[in-house]
């Protein structure tokens, strides 16, 4: 009898035991199947490491589990290719769920209904996706702790529901790169500190409740701020969202665009002025003298004034105008830089050149024209040739020539349009909501991998060949996308040559040149070959990655695309690191990856562990053999 009850009491206590410790060994079996059931059920063009025989809180990619491993708490899963519809019943089985990302693939279809039952929901990330049709009507369902949303470039349709004013908790939201029409509600919710609503078709009067916020965060829409303080140009920074500080660059820097391109038409029709004024006193400073002494003089002072106001063409550009010409043609603001302003001049007999108006030139007259000599005589298939520059006291001018695709930055990121038109005593600025069409912007065709693949082909071909230009000592020193055009043959083709070294030093760097700057560059002027290397392998990553070079989170955070990249990397997510919109072009992962090995190469912090320019060229033509007219680079006899 005693043995049966010793047996009884052992039993009982295995039993028990189990039952203590399995908590905490065990799978959220439930959770688990509903994960399953959710990746059986939309396709997927990324690999993703879930293995139904291995526990889900320890091993399965993206998912999080609370502590006792009881239930899912967490699933982030961006850039996996996701698309289609999310289906019905999977993810509102997670009940427990409180952070969910599914942000940078390609779902579509309307809000996901199964997200109505995921009342813990603390944070939701869906931007950058598909997504069509109104957003939820009750946001209360939420109210207890939703705090951040953000559901970004998708297609939303329809007005903002005044429910959201329910999520007293809300601290950031993000609606911007939508459809959404109709007036904002008045929504006054404390605890907001990051609102977005920047391009889409809002409409009426902007809300007391909203206007706290800076004036870029409604840009892009029909917005009137009622008795607030009118924002400046409607024109949104580069990326999703600025801090203060660059906030403030941004809308200075817009005004700058439109005050500088006024100043310009005035300044160039009162030198024209000025010049026929200063001939026709030189000409009356002789009237007693004899008639030959008369026509001396005013043919010396001529080929004076001709030499020192004039253009300076570089044989064989087959261009034929004058300054007049500059003045009379419409201008359109191309961008503004650190190196000064860029225009597009519409001339009148139909043809376009691109002119910089420099600023801050530190050197003296002769180095510039030295200078404009060196970078005047490069002919190649991947620089865009300086075909006229422009010296005076006060105005120093190049002239380009004018492709019409625009910069590699307008079609990865979006193009900001401002237009300028300068007639001999006329300046006027004109500009439509569309013309600043944001990051991602309806304004661009997303660009293919061979595209990308040329894009980095021809740059580096042309920084190759830079790089042996001088007796070898020529430096670009301004490495960036917003530089590099397209030539004919689909090729990337790089310009503004050798015009950082002429600068003076910006005291405070745009941040935007910043991040192409190598770290060891504190002066523009001394920049090195290895510098154009890591500005160049810069350029790599924004290609693969469609980011910029320095962009904002969903906070006040700045991240610095190279370090980004290097995170990602080092904690083996590769897959997030490419741009979604090569998901859908198949069998290029080697070549992403490899592309993604020599930017990362380029980029290093050591300048003499970089690779000499000829040998990224060899790198990056030896990725994928195009069929193209466009040969390979001959500098340095490269071999592919």
């Amino acid at each position: 009898m005693s043995r049966k009850v010793d047996f009884l009491f052992i039993f009982s206590a295995i039993i028990l035991f189990g039952a203590i410790s399995w908590p905490i060994d065990a799978d959220p079996v439930e959770d688990k199947q509903a994960l399953i059931d959710f990746l059986n059920n939309i396709p997927h063009s990324q690999p993703l490491i879930w293995n139904e025989n291995s526990p889900v809180c320890n091993n399965w990619t993206g998912v999080t589990c609370n502590g006792d491993n009881s239930r899912v708490i967490s699933l982030q899963l961006p850039g996996f290719g996701f698309r289609g519809s999310i289906p019905p019943n999977t993810l509102s089985r997670l009940s427990a769920i409180q952070i969910l990302s599914l942000r940078s693939n390609a779902i579509s279809g309307s809000f996901p209904s199964d997200l109505y039952k995921l009342e813990n929901l603390t944070k939701l990330y869906l931007q950058f996706n598909q997504f069509t049709g109104p957003l939820p009507l009750n946001f209360s369902v939420w109210r207890k702790n939703l705090t951040v949303v953000d559901i970004s470039n998708n297609g939303f349709n329809g007005s903002i529901p005044s429910s959201i004013s329910d999520l007293t908790h809300l601290t950031a939201l993000n609606l911007a790169n939508n459809s959404l029409s109709g007036e904002i509600p008045d929504v006054n919710i404390p605890s907001l500190q990051q609102l977005d609503l920047s391009d889409n078709n809002l409409t009426g009067t902007l809300p007391l409740s909203f206007q706290r916020f800076p004036s870029w965060v409604f840009s892009g829409n029909n917005v009137s701020t009622g008795n607030a303080v009118p924002p400046p140009l409607p024109v949104r920074p580069p990326d999703a969202k600025p801090s203060k500080t660059k906030t403030k660059v941004s809308q200075t820097a817009i005004l700058g665009i439109a005050l500088g391109g006024c100043v310009l038409g005035f300044v160039l029709v009162a030198l024209m002025m000025f010049m026929c004024y200063s001939i026709k006193n030189r000409k009356d400073e002789y009237p007693t003298q004899s008639q030959k002494k008369e026509d001396s003089s005013e043919e010396k002072i001529s080929d004076r004034e001709e030499k020192n106001n004039r253009l300076v063409f570089f044989e064989g550009c087959g261009l034929a105008f004058n300054l007049e010409d500059l003045l009379r043609a419409s201008a359109e603001v191309l961008g503004k830089g650190s190196l000064g302003t860029t225009y597009k001049a519409a001339l009148e007999d139909g043809s376009a050149v691109v002119v910089k108006r420099l600023k801050e030139i530190s050197v003296s007259k002769k180095e510039f024209e030295q200078q404009m000599e060196v970078v005047g005589n490069i002919r190649h298939e991947n620089v865009t040739a300086l075909r006229a520059f422009y010296y005076s006291k006060d105005e120093k001018l190049t002239v380009y020539d004018y492709y019409e695709p625009g910069s590699v930055s307008a079609m990865l990121h979006g193009i900001l349009k401002l237009f300028l038109y300068l007639v001999l005593l006329t300046c006027s600025v004109s500009y439509t909501n569309s013309d600043f069409a944001g990051q991602r912007g309806e304004d661009r065709a997303p660009l293919d991998w061979e595209s990308r693949l040329r894009i980095a082909i021809g740059a580096a071909r042309g920084i190759s060949h830079i790089h042996t230009q001088g007796g070898a000592k020529l430096v670009h020193g301004n490495i960036k996308a917003s530089n590099i055009f397209i030539n004919s043959e689909g090729y990337g083709c790089i310009s503004d040559v050798g015009l950082a070294t002429i600068m003076s030093p910006v005291p405070t760097p745009l941040i935007w040149a910043a991040g192409y700057r190598a770290p060891e560059v504190t002066d523009a002027r001394k920049a090195m070959r290895a510098s154009d290397v890591y500005s160049f392998g810069v350029l790599l990553l924004e290609l693969l990655t469609g980011k910029s070079p320095v962009h904002a989170t969903g906070g006040d955070e700045v991240v610095h695309l190279v370090r980004w990249v290097n995170s990602v990397v080092r904690e083996e997510w590769t897959a997030e690191v490419f741009d979604v919109e090569l998901s859908r072009y198949p069998h290029i992962q080697e070549e992403l990856v490899e592309m993604l090995q020599i930017g990362m190469a380029c980029v290093v912090r050591v300048p003499e562990q970089r690779p000499k320019m000829a040998d990224v060229v060899k790198m990056v033509e030896e990725i994928r053999q195009l069929d193209t007219g466009n040969p390979p680079s001959s500098d340095n006899n490269l071999e592919i």
